[in-house]
């Protein structure tokens, strides 16, 4: 039985504080982000409070008093499991066999934050997982264990995580930890010359071009899909200068609205009507023109609220004909 720290939230952290327990293994702590105001708690909180596994939520790792706190000295070994707070190098290096990070990509390739938004966005056909040791670099360390996972033409963000990615990485993790205890782990280094490294992914990536290719609004859709969410506006819906007509009303109000989109799929890669042009409305959701292309859409985001694509379009006032333009940001 080895002594194991977690770092970690959500349901990922959940998995594999089970799973280090199922294995016979102590924890020491679970470290999770603070509690946010009116919020449950988080899964990985839940389950610690719920097994008696001692707790740790601080706002900075930084410093005595937090590493007295953490106590990462009692452990055999630290692991990462979906962390968003930076853990300094002192904390990671300090138990035993020093700690382990999991990460959604083949590192060096897409480090950061957002690894999986920019491999869809990018039109990667192919990603994975990595664990890693952590040193105070951006996915930097010494790589003990990889994983190809493909990536499906029609694969947004939250599918290829939940479909592809989530329960691969929980059991890579698992496996990871029984490598480095049984000390058959063999740690390569990353070759930086391969490194490359995107942003965190913001709405200010996710704003859609129509002129842009089928192939490229397609990816940056569902690239966005859920967070942050890619988005347009509505600069010119067909009913809006019919008059007396109800949707007529709707559509010249919902004018200039930011819209954002999900569930997208290519519906024909040789279209030829204006980029952003609706084109058809349906049950199945809206299509929409780009260039050379149409894709459709399952769902809106409309005034915070996410409707099957058809249903936002009623409330918008959308026919076929109208158009949509280049996204603009939100008002903060």
């Amino acid at each position: 039985m080895a002594k194991i720290l977690i770092f970690g939230q959500a349901q990922f952290g959940q998995r594999v504080l089970e799973g280090v327990l199922a294995q016979g293994h102590e924890v020491t702590a679970v470290c999770v982000p603070p509690d946010a105001p009116g919020r449950p708690h988080d899964p990985l909180k839940a389950a610690a409070l719920e097994k008696g596994v001692r707790v740790v939520q601080r706002k900075s790792y930084r410093g005595a008093e937090a590493e007295a706190e953490v106590a990462p000295r009692d452990a055999d070994i630290g692991v990462l499991a979906y962390v968003t707070q930076i853990v300094p190098g002192n904390l990671l290096d300090a138990p035993r066999l020093a700690s382990i990070c999991f990460h959604p990509s083949l590192l060096p390739a897409y480090r950061g934050g957002s690894a999986i938004n920019w491999q869809i966005i990018n039109g990667e056909t192919t990603g994975g997982l990595t664990l890693f040791r952590p040193d105070d670099g951006i996915d930097e360390g010494p790589v003990y264990l990889q994983k190809t996972i493909g990536i499906g033409p029609d694969d947004s963000a939250g599918s290829y995580y939940y479909g592809r990615v989530f329960e691969a990485g929980i059991a890579a993790t698992l496996e990871t930890i029984e490598l480095v205890l049984s000390g058959r782990a063999i740690a390569r280094e990353q070759d930086d010359s391969l490194a490359t490294y995107e942003p965190l992914c913001r709405d200010e990536h996710a704003v859609v071009d129509w002129g842009r290719s089928v192939q490229q609004v397609h990816d940056q859709i569902r690239g966005c899909d859920p967070s942050p969410g890619a988005h347009c506006r509505l600069v010119g819906a067909a009913g809006a200068g019919a008059s007396g007509d109800a949707s007529a009303g709707a559509a010249e109000e919902s004018n200039g609205a930011m819209v954002r989109l999900y569930g997208s799929h290519i519906t024909s890669r040789c279209h030829r009507s204006a980029p952003g042009t609706v084109l058809a409305i349906s049950s199945a959701g809206i299509e929409v023109a780009t260039a050379g292309g149409s894709v459709l859409l399952a769902k809106l985001g409309v005034g915070g609220k996410k409707l099957a694509a058809a249903e936002a379009g009623a409330a918008l006032g959308l026919e076929v004909g109208a158009r949509l333009a280049g996204g603009i940001l939100p008002r903060k």
